[in-house]
């Protein structure tokens, strides 16, 4: 996929960032609000942005949004331990997948689904970093065991990727089809030549 003009970059970054906002302070969701978007918000911004300078932008607002939502709107600070040191590690691990496959990306139903399965990988990666480092590294749990831990990584795990994944496959669709209409469109106009 070619890279985004500059104002068009700016403007993804800008519904990134919002989408952020709007969705980080309830991680799990609700009837009011929609469930966390911060990892596929990643995996698409290696996806489609790129550039190294938006990556760090988006992991800034992500402890900022944390950072308030902890001080000012109530939010529990059980997850904020010595372990949130590798989110940047498990969001690099998302951005970074979105980079590489980019280049594949066209638009077409192949390529689509193969973003959708580096998507799902990378999510993965990235759940069982942060995870990982939470329990074992967090200090909140009491003799930690192989078995403890990936009982609560089954029992979190596919919550997290299931709703990155539901970003990312909806992004995926819109991407298909406003290639589909602009394929079309272009068609449309040779052949009224």
């Amino acid at each position: 996929m070619k890279p985004l003009s500059r104002p068009m970059n700016l403007v993804l970054l800008s519904a990134f960032a919002t989408l952020m906002v709007a969705t980080r302070f309830n991680h799990f969701g609700d009837a009011l609000h929609l469930p966390d978007a911060s990892m596929a918000l990643f995996f698409l911004g290696g996806l489609y942005l790129r550039r190294h300078w938006q990556f760090v932008a988006m992991l800034v607002l992500a402890v900022a949004v944390d950072w308030v939502s902890i001080e000012y709107a109530g939010v529990s600070d059980f997850c904020i331990t010595p372990s949130y040191a590798f989110l940047p590690l498990a969001y690099a691990v998302l951005w970074y997948g979105g980079r590489l496959y980019t280049g594949r990306l066209d638009g077409r139903m192949l390529p689509l689904l193969g973003a959708a399965g580096v998507g799902l990988v990378a999510a993965s990666a990235s759940f069982l970093i942060s995870n990982g480092a939470f329990y074992w590294l967090g200090g909140r749990y009491q003799d930690p065991h192989f078995a403890e831990y990936l009982a609560r990584a089954w029992q979190w795990g596919p919550l997290f990727v299931r709703t990155t994944m539901m970003y990312v496959a909806v992004a995926l669709a819109v991407h298909g089809m406003a290639t589909f209409a602009l394929r079309g469109r272009i068609a449309h106009q040779i052949d009224s030549r």
